[in-house]
């Protein structure tokens, strides 16, 4: 279920919408639940429906509940409809479904019949961004970006579509000419597809049965904690050239070799007073130069 919109929480008056979805057909909108009357002429039964379902906004906006709901319902197959176009593997139906009809709750209280246009064609971009958003929200275990995402799931699509039709996996090329794309774009929607679930990093690699099987955790490289040293060596490698040998020297033995200062100072042959000046007058050369 999206997060926010639970069967327990659906908005006034929806009807139980995977309830209701079983039992309705896969037939488009209002032709699934109002098939025209025998010996009517098409065009008679399309305008009879447009005007039945004016009717019932009309009723609507007026406060009629009733009227409000039994649009919910005319238009739960087109919900449903719409839904099957995103199923995958992972997703449960009955929660496309759910989403949809949210969709459609939105279209259908948000619905201006004054602007002329039906309410089909309002109504199904309403219902596709629902279930986009419900993807791009909480679908994917680890963010995409959304045009990534819808790329993922047509190029899933034409991989089953494919194999229906071929008996066989297709190839990539094959997917690529199927959804008029490259093949870089399809192989970048295949690899993104992988980001929908999250793996845990203690599922095993290859084959299980085998002994000593890696996990996923196996495979993934330890920080190097001295790898910040390899950037600020960089940064400060021309200040250290510019240092005179002894100053060189005295920072080698302090920081290289570590040893006291009091050892630095034996060994240079000066007080230990002296060691003490001449490292931090390195050290603050060396920090202007790394902050420059």
């Amino acid at each position: 279920m999206p997060p926010g919109e639970s069967r327990q929480g659906q908005p006034r008056g929806v009807p139980d919408a995977t309830h209701r979805a079983h039992e309705e057909s896969d037939a488009p909108e209002e032709a699934a639940t109002n098939p025209p009357e025998t010996g009517i002429d098409d065009d008679v039964a399309a305008e009879k429906r447009a005007h039945q379902t004016d009717e019932l906004f009309s009723r609507m906006r007026a406060g009629d509940a009733v009227a409000r709901d039994a649009l919910i319902e005319r238009f739960l197959p087109l919900a449903r409809q719409l839904a099957r176009r995103y199923q995958r593997a992972a997703e449960p139906l009955d929660d496309l479904v759910q989403v949809a009809s949210i969709g459609l709750v939105k279209a259908v209280d948000r619905f201006d019949a004054a602007r002329g246009v039906a309410f089909s064609s309002y109504a199904v971009p309403t219902i596709l961004g629902e279930l986009k958003r419900y993807f791009r929200d909480s679908g994917w275990a680890v963010h995409v970006p959304r045009g990534m995402q819808e790329r993922a799931m047509q190029v899933d699509r034409a991989i089953k579509e494919l194999a229906g039709r071929l008996g066989r996996s297709p190839s990539v090329d094959e997917v690529a000419e199927q959804t008029h794309s490259s093949v870089e774009e399809v192989l970048s929607a295949m690899e993104a597809g992988q980001a929908y679930e999250a793996v845990s990093l203690d599922s095993e690699r290859g084959n299980p049965a085998e002994p000593g099987a890696e996990t996923v955790a196996d495979g993934i490289g330890a920080a190097d904690e001295r790898f910040e040293l390899v950037e600020y060596g960089a940064s400060i490698a021309p200040a250290v050239k510019a240092l005179s040998d002894r100053d060189r020297l005295i920072l080698h033995l302090r920081f290289v070799e570590d040893l006291t200062q009091s050892q630095i100072a034996d060994r240079i042959g000066v007080s230990q007073m002296q060691i003490s000046r001449l490292i931090r007058r390195s050290l603050a050369r060396l920090r202007a130069a790394a902050a420059e």
